[in-house]
């Protein structure tokens, strides 16, 4: 019989069980979708049981339609989508509101009136982000302030906080682990990175017990077992990271330098900076990357709005396109270079401008503008603003010289050319492109001695295809110099624009 390494991947808007080889080639898959809930104006929630529902099923179902016996899996490896926030009742394990989700923005007043109190670089220094309705803290104190008779239950003991992590773990292990690791506690701006320890002073300032919070472990550990009934017999839990570390692990981008790129609805890039956190002075994340051993590898993370976004606005919004896989024909009869920018700040600017009232453009166009001269701009977008990420991070003092693709919109081969020649790097497309499973599954692995080190882990990363640059410097640049000029014209701080 073959044995196999499950990986949970708990996403945005379904949940999947993945199953891998020993070599880490995918081999079954299983996938649910949940419903997303809006309540108010820039709230969204998921429903816990739904999540864990999502899960349940398709984990029984990956074994089920395949034939595979719980005897076969070796390991479990769970990963996640980052920063949303659950409470619930330590004896039930009900929870008493809903999930709020990472998007969620209804803590921004109370973001506003922290950076008003210039807190934004004591939390930075401590925490390595920057104070946003993003992240966790915000979120629990909301629902310590706001569900009748939660912050007393709380002060008593009697609820657990987590990340969706930690609240999978305390459901799979029938409540015998209420833990996190560290990759997952550095999103919650509780949590402080250089002594790797939840911060006094930061729970003190949110108003949040300490009774609450989870144990934090290495993303490689022994987080317990499934009880027997949900896989038929108990299972050993022995890999957790947030979906964007993770993938960073999948990438094998363990040294110093080494980077990935996400190219989903929007894009996460981020980079490996070795066993120092580097604080950003220019509005990068600062995070753990992963932990083994009790020694945290760090990385500095930038986000991008508009990816896949851009080309299903092109899509559905403007009808340009009637599938995404038509863009990448459309570039074929464009004029090189293209003059025409499309800045797709539909929901303002990521990093590094962190600008929320930017709005979207077109610059450029002329009577001889076509169709395909609009799409290609749509894609080129993507590397532009990688570029912006890559710039920032080169004034960080660390400058990635090849990026690991992945993601829907690594499918598409101009885009992640016009990558290479933007970036001036080799872009390399992994053979195994579900890295943020792939990541977990590693992580298992390496706890369960699947494998034996990271560079056995390297040796099975391989690359299916490698773009390299194709234009000079000089080109490069004024290229570069024309995406500038386009953001500086949206930007809602320049002077007399309002967005």
């Amino acid at each position: 019989m073959t044995d196999y390494i499950l990986s949970i991947d708990q996403g945005t808007t379904s949940s999947r069980a993945i199953l891998f080889d020993t070599d880490g080639q995918v081999r079954f898959t299983a996938q649910q979708e949940f419903a997303q809930h809006f309540p108010e104006n820039g709230w969204v929630e998921h429903e816990p049981e739904q999540l864990w529902q999502s899960v349940l099923d398709t984990c029984r179902a990956v074994l089920r339609d395949n034939n595979i016996a719980a005897e076969q899996l070796l390991t479990i490896g769970i990963t996640n989508q980052r920063e949303t926030t659950l409470l619930w009742d330590r004896l039930s394990g009900e929870p008493v509101y809903n999930a709020i989700v990472w998007q969620d923005r209804r803590t921004a007043d109370y973001c506003e009136e922290l950076n008003r109190q210039g807190l934004e670089g004591n939390i930075r220094e401590r925490t390595g982000l920057l104070i946003d309705p993003y992240f966790s803290a915000t979120k629990l104190r909301w629902i310590l302030n706001n569900v009748p008779d939660v912050r007393a239950r709380a002060e008593r003991g009697e609820l657990a906080f987590g990340t969706v992590d930690t609240f999978l773990l305390w459901r799979l292990t029938g409540g015998q682990s209420h833990v996190t690791d560290a990759s997952n506690a550095s999103r919650t701006m509780l949590f402080n990175i250089h002594t790797q320890q939840w911060d006094t002073d930061l729970l003190q300032l949110f108003d949040i017990p300490s009774s609450v919070l989870p144990q934090v472990m290495d993303s490689s550990a022994d987080f317990g077992k499934t009880e027997a009934s949900i896989l038929g017999q108990p299972v050993s839990i022995e890999g957790v990271a947030g979906d964007q570390q993770a993938s960073l692990f999948g990438q094998a981008c363990f040294h110093p330098g080494m980077a990935k790129s996400t190219y989903g609805t929007g894009c996460f890039m981020v980079a490996n900076t070795g066993s120092q956190p580097i604080l950003s002075d220019n509005r990068l994340l600062t995070t753990v990357a992963y932990r083994l051993n009790g020694q945290p590898t760090y990385a500095l993370e930038g986000s991008i709005f508009s990816a896949g976004a851009t080309v299903q606005w092109l899509r559905d919004g403007l009808k340009l396109i009637s599938h995404a896989s038509q863009a990448e024909a459309m570039t074929e009869a464009v004029k090189d270079p293209l003059k025409v920018f499309l800045v797709p700040a539909f929901t303002g600017l990521g990093a590094p401008y962190w600008d929320p009232n930017a709005r979207g453009a077109i610059l450029g166009l002329t009577r001889d503008t076509t169709l395909n001269d609009i799409v290609t701009a749509g894609l080129q977008a993507v590397g532009y603003q990688t570029k912006d990420l890559q710039k920032a991070m080169e004034r960080d003092g660390i400058r990635p010289e090849n990026f690991r693709v992945d993601g829907g919109m690594a499918e598409n081969r101009y885009v992640l050319q016009f990558l290479a020649n933007i970036l001036g790097a080799t872009v390399d497309r992994p053979q195994v492109t579900e890295t943020t499973a792939l990541g977990v599954a590693y992580l298992a692995g390496l706890r369960a001695g699947v494998f034996a080190s990271l560079a056995q882990i390297e040796q099975t990363w391989k690359a299916e295809y490698r773009f390299v640059p194709a234009i000079d410097k000089n080109r490069r640049d004024n290229l570069y110099e024309g995406w500038t000029d386009a953001v500086a014209r949206v930007r809602s701080d320049r002077e007399g624009t309002t967005g």
